[in-house]
């Protein structure tokens, strides 16, 4: 007989709508836009932003980029968790049961852990997929399990791990990925990060200076190891050290952005840049997504490869994410056999 799983283990990823089409992605971009922690404005104003301006205005063309996106077998976000999480849990054995959940959309949180809270586990440990943390993804995954977790009437013992940007395994997972790539035959490598509103990240600071003020391109402090730009940058270091990049043969950019004030350099001028420098061939990592999807299959491998072509260079390539790779699921072993 065997006996049941003692620990959980939830893994939650960003989201995706249940089909490329308009009803599914304006059901998908309306949860997710409408989270304050995404966009941090006043209540009724992002009510106004959101649900009258920017997901009426958008949704269409979200949608066809979303069907380029899409397989046969649905969406690749969605089809990578669910090998992950398979595969972890043949990992970790019959001591351990593993669930995936979406923040946005399907598998829902509440489904997933209403399903765990019947498991009676003794130990749950959360593990958001999310290298670097951020209160737009990591916190709100963090925010909202918790809220669903607190109603139980047992609650039993609850481990976090709210960012893993320097895991040795994780780290190696990239690196032994751009190894596939020889980066003689790029004229530059960029690490694309996704973007932020530069005042969601002022806001990790509780001296009152902003995020510009504590040296973040160079070093991880006390201050700043929850700072999202700060994390970011030193990914990129210990990435580019375990393929002997030199400094000066990559930069790092943030992709994905809404308006002008957000983190900088952005990742399409930094493409055209290069472009105009005579760069023919740029190699391009994205090392805060851990599964490839619509940012990095469509806005870097399709988005930016035109990009560089319509300025005169030839490719822009794009170094696939850890996805279900062998040494991915081995850090996530290692990670949740810490807790």
């Amino acid at each position: 007989m065997a006996k049941n799983p003692q620990t959980g283990v939830l893994l939650i990823q960003l989201g995706t709508p249940d089909t490329p089409g308009v009803f599914d992605v304006y059901r998908y971009l309306t949860e997710f836009l409408n989270d304050p922690r995404v966009i941090d404005i006043p209540w009724l104003l992002r009510k106004i932003l959101v649900n009258l301006i920017i997901v009426p205005f958008r949704v269409r063309n979200s949608s066809h980029i979303y069907q380029k996106l899409w397989t046969r077998e649905g969406s690749p976000i969605l089809l990578y968790g669910n090998s992950v999480r398979d595969l972890l849990k043949h990992e970790l054995g019959e001591d351990f049961g593993v669930e995936l959940a979406m923040r946005y959309q399907k598998p829902s949180l509440d489904e997933v852990l209403a399903r765990m809270n019947k498991q009676n586990y003794k130990k749950i440990i959360i593990v958001p997929l999310f290298p670097q943390y951020a209160s737009a993804s990591t916190g709100s995954a963090l925010e909202k399990a918790m809220q669903i977790i607190s109603k139980w009437w047992v609650i039993p013992e609850v481990r976090v791990i709210s960012q893993y940007f320097d895991d040795p395994g994780y780290i190696n997972a990239f690196v032994e990925i751009g190894k596939k790539y020889n980066h003689n035959e790029y004229d530059h490598v960029l690490f694309s990060f996704h973007g932020l509103p530069m005042r969601q990240v002022d806001k990790v600071y509780t001296d009152g200076k902003p995020c510009d003020d504590h040296n973040c391109e160079n070093e991880i402090t006390e201050e700043n190891k929850y700072c999202y730009k700060a994390v970011c940058y030193a990914t990129t270091r210990m990435i580019a050290e375990g393929l002997d990049l030199p400094r000066e043969k990559y930069t790092v950019c943030f992709q994905s952005r809404l308006d002008k004030d957000w983190l900088e350099p952005f990742a399409d001028k930094m493409v055209i840049e290069q472009a105009k420098k005579g760069a023919k061939k740029l190699l391009v990592f994205s090392p805060a997504f851990v599964a490839d999807c619509l940012e990095t299959l469509i806005e870097i491998g399709y988005e930016y490869d035109e990009l560089i072509k319509e300025h005169g260079g030839e490719k822009v390539q794009l170094v696939e994410s850890l996805n279900d790779h062998p040494l991915w699921i081995q850090t996530l072993k290692n990670l949740v056999l810490k807790q």
